[in-house]
């Protein structure tokens, strides 16, 4: 199994599903994400960044696809992602060597294919939930 796009596939329909149940709850963590992930004193790449690192640390794997394809999008390269994720390993121990290189792989899976394919439009950057 992947740890990008597969794991993000695989919450869609759950999280919908959800959504529908409870939209008020839904929208207002929507709005939450795009006031905290905008563009500030620090830029979205930035933000993108400590999200992943979190999201190891929350051994979060649908956190840890969301960010990866967040950090992507935002121009992220392997070498930063790798520096957030040693930091990640660092605060963790044990546990961030394992969800820190699910991480980097769920990066390395959407930054490839934005290499691939530049011109691809853009979905919300945090769709599991």
């Amino acid at each position: 199994m992947s740890n990008g796009k597969e794991v993000l596939d695989e919450l869609r329909g759950p999280a919908l599903r959800l959504r529908e149940q409870i939209p008020e709850v839904w929208g207002a963590y929507a709005r939450l994400h795009a006031a905290a992930m905008g563009e500030g004193r620090l830029d979205v790449k930035t933000k993108e960044l400590v999200a992943l690192a979190i999201s190891v640390t929350r051994q979060c794997d649908g956190c840890i696809a969301s960010h990866a394809r967040g950090a992507a999008r935002a121009g992220a390269t392997p070498e930063e992602v790798a520096e957030a994720l040693g930091v990640a390993v660092m605060m963790n121990g044990g546990p961030g060597t394992v969800y820190g290189p699910r991480a980097f792989d769920a990066f390395m899976e959407f930054q490839q294919g934005r290499t691939a394919d530049p011109a691809a439009p853009a979905a919300p950057a945090h769709d599991h939930g």
